[in-house]
């Protein structure tokens, strides 16, 4: 996979260094002259370009047009939009990720202004906020399909509706698939005649609307009514 960094600071220079130990080809384009020493310090030399993501020729000059990702990560949201524009409508770029700086500006990165993926970074611990307040002790282990679905884990509460039910017997929400049951260290393959037990870890794929649903079937009941 190819992917061109537009901005070499702390986030740009991670994720190249990052995207690169995984056998990925990854390009910094960086304005700034200051920096340009301290990335060939930390990056192959030819993965490191002078020059603005915001000038087609500079974009033409790493070949943007064969990559994969854009990610346009300065830190000026002007700056990523113009980025993120260029590469999606002007090279056809498939997949467009910018760093949103200022939280207020977040309404204008959309598909429309080329945007695939806004990385805002207020909203996403916002919501990681929420998540912990609404969902009890229900931990998010890994989001999929544009964080759609996610793979939680729960601890069976020992008042838990679904204490003591077989499986199948338990209405769990329609988009749901429980993947596995860790009990007392050990893992289970679970299987429609499996009893859930109290303590019980319990691993499951599930849609993000339904999240809410699958923990008041595994949590408290109380902690389950009192939920906003």
């Amino acid at each position: 996979m190819t992917v061109i960094i537009v901005g070499g600071g702390k986030v740009g220079s991670y994720l190249a260094a990052l995207l690169l130990a995984e056998g990925h080809r990854a390009i910094v384009i960086e304005e700034r002259a200051e920096r340009l020493d301290g990335l060939r310090r930390d990056l192959p030399v030819d993965a490191v370009v002078h020059g603005s993501g915001t000038d087609p020729l500079i974009l033409e000059r790493v070949d943007v047009r064969s990559a994969n990702v854009v990610a346009a990560v300065t830190g000026t949201d002007e700056t990523n939009l113009v980025v993120a524009s260029l590469a999606r409508f002007e090279f056809h770029v498939p997949r467009v990720i910018a760093r949103v700086n200022n939280p207020r500006n977040a309404w204008m990165f959309t598909p429309e202004m080329g945007v695939d993926v806004a990385l805002n970074q207020a909203d996403l611990i916002a919501r990681l906020i929420e998540e912990e307040m609404s969902l009890g002790d229900m931990m998010t282990l890994l989001k999929l399909h544009r964080g759609q679905y996610a793979l939680v884990e729960e601890r069976v509460h020992p008042v838990a509706a679904a204490v003591g039910k077989a499986l199948r017997e338990i209405p769990w929400p329609p988009e749901c698939a429980v993947t596995a049951i860790i009990r007392r260290g050990q893992l289970l393959i679970p299987r429609g005649e499996t009893v859930l037990q109290a303590g019980d870890e319990v691993l499951a794929l599930v849609h993000a609307s339904e999240a809410r649903t699958l923990a008041s079937l595994l949590g408290s009941a109380i902690a389950s009514q009192e939920s906003p």
